[in-house]
């Protein structure tokens, strides 16, 4: 089943944050960030049900390469993805718990 992908307004706000603070760290680094978030993405979009449901009805999935979190739900009625957040892992779990 194919999957249509949606995310919160915020998730752009936390993926743009995360790309500047990297770039700070090492030119080409953001790159490689949004690369290895892309390719997340795109393996929940195609096999959604994989990740073990965590809180509420919210799955996560991690890069394997950066600390970060992709918070997301199932829209089984829409066959939609919904992404809720993209936050460090070392961040409290209330930031992307309070979105849903």
């Amino acid at each position: 089943m194919a999957y249509i992908l949606q995310y919160f307004d915020e998730v752009e706000t936390d993926v743009h944050e995360a790309k500047t603070w990297y770039k700070e760290q090492k030119e080409g680094l953001e790159i490689e960030f949004a690369t290895a978030i892309e390719k997340t993405i795109k393996h929940i979009v195609d096999t959604p049900q994989i990740f073990a449901i965590r809180y509420k009805k919210v799955r996560i999935a991690h890069p394997k390469v950066f600390p970060y979190n992709i918070h997301f739900y199932i829209d089984e009625s829409n066959t939609t993805v919904v992404i809720t957040a993209i936050v460090h892992s070392k961040r409290h779990p209330k930031v992307a718990k309070k979105r849903i």
